[in-house]
């Protein structure tokens, strides 16, 4: 009997407690709106995602990139390619993927023509994305 009234107090106090919940309300201060309201355009603005490519170079020559650039549109058209500059080196990279596995596959074709050719991680826009698909 005892238990049965445990337990018919523990589901009253459930039920209260859920009631009360539907009364919180938050005040918050005027600067905190205003940091979530630009955060929020901020990130609706945003079109790149977290992805990989290929990493075809890095050196300080410029124009070193520039030819290996040019050579690389030759070869490989439908391949989007681009380059960093993150002094004091410039960095060719290439492809743009969702996962890691994705791009293992352009790397193991472009390992056998380009040396140190290897993995980052990048910023990628969503229309990158689509034209490699």
């Amino acid at each position: 009997m005892s238990r049965f009234f445990a337990v018919l107090v523990t589901s009253f106090l459930f039920a209260v407690g859920l009631s009360a919940q539907s009364a919180v309300s938050i005040n918050t201060e005027t600067g905190i709106d205003n940091l979530l309201e630009l955060f929020q355009t901020t990130n609706e603005a945003e079109n790149k995602v977290e992805g990989w490519r290929v990493q075809i170079l890095a050196t300080t020559d410029r124009s070193r990139l520039e030819t290996v650039q040019a050579e690389f549109k030759v070869n490989y058209p439908s391949v989007p390619v681009d380059w960093v500059h993150t002094k004091p080196y410039y960095k060719l990279r290439a492809g743009a993927f969702q996962t890691k596995q994705e791009a293992e596959r352009l790397k193991y074709t472009l390992g056998r023509q380009f040396e140190g050719v290897y993995l980052v991680k990048d910023n990628v826009s969503e229309n990158e994305l689509l034209r490699m698909y």
